[in-house]
């Protein structure tokens, strides 16, 4: 943790499908950030709390409240996130918790509580809700609630990492809390699909919250010499035209560095897939423009 003065940058890592790795390429794009010198904070929102487990903080996961479930949807709970936060030999983290398995019931009601405008409607909704009440809610949404709970962590980070699920509130909750997105996806045919319905996802949160969500690059992952990854690479050029695309081959020393709870910076098998986080992490550098490693 620190306490110095930055321009923190948020990064969610999304994909419509499942499937795709998107947690071990999380981890190991915060390790070439923590490589780089970067203060960084790994956020685990997903349910499942894979990014927690991997990083071998099962012992947060079965934490007993106030957990990031609460920081997440009760105002009053806010003030707690710093003391949830634990410090992981190469990046902080804010970890998963099982209370999560939750946050898809409780930010649908408050949704849907947001949207009405009879406050007697409301009010009938909040006796369902966990922790949410109406006064909680300014906007005719609830997405911005993992922000203001990421908004209260008083360490400076040069980086928030955002590891989501692939589905509901919760990844609407993280877009909307970090704007900027690194897309991985498997290079097979049926994550075309799963990226045109990314960019429907985009398309209809910026509508209703009036945000802009920019993908900043995609992340082909587990490559190997194939046929249909070769076109599949080919598609991802004319998807994404504008924004640097890298490969990552598929590489037993990188499920093992997860197994061991590290990225591959601090593993002890090495890997030629360090030199590509490592780009990633100097192209972010560059776009967010962090400046040379001091």
């Amino acid at each position: 943790m620190t306490s110095q003065t930055t321009q923190t940058s948020r990064i969610c890592f999304f994909n419509q499908k499942g499937g795709t790795g998107k947690t071990t390429v999380a981890i190991n794009v915060a390790g070439a950030l923590s490589k780089r010198d970067r203060d960084v904070l790994f956020v685990d929102v997903d349910p499942q709390g894979n990014a927690t487990e991997g990083l071998g903080l099962l012992d947060e996961y079965d934490a007993r409240p106030p957990t990031i479930f609460d920081v997440i949807t009760d105002p009053q709970e806010r003030g707690a996130v710093d003391s949830l936060i634990v410090e992981h030999e190469e990046f902080d983290v804010l970890p998963a918790n099982v209370d999560l398995l939750n946050i898809e019931y409780e930010l649908t009601i408050a949704d849907l509580m947001a949207r009405m405008s009879a406050a007697d409607g409301q009010e009938l909704l909040a006796d369902f809700a966990i922790n949410v009440e109406p006064s909680d809610l300014e906007h005719r949404h609830a997405k911005n609630m993992l922000s203001k709970a990421l908004d209260a962590v008083s360490y400076d980070y040069d980086y928030i990492l955002i590891d989501a699920p692939f589905f509901g509130e919760i990844s609407d909750n993280a877009l909307y809390a970090a704007r900027n997105v690194l897309i991985p996806s498997l290079t097979e045919s049926t994550s075309q699909r799963a990226i045109e319905l990314l960019f429907d996802q985009f398309d209809g949160l910026e509508e209703e919250t009036g945000i802009t969500i920019r993908d900043i690059g995609a992340i082909a992952n587990r490559v190997e010499s194939t046929k249909e990854a070769d076109k599949m690479k080919e598609w991802l050029a004319t998807a994404f035209p504008d924004v640097p695309i890298w490969n990552v081959r598929k590489r037993v020393a990188l499920q093992r560095a997860y197994s061991a709870g590290v990225s591959i910076f601090e593993h002890t098998e090495s890997s030629d897939m360090e030199e590509v986080f490592m780009d990633i992490a100097t192209e972010l550098d560059a776009e967010f423009e962090k400046g040379d490693p001091t």
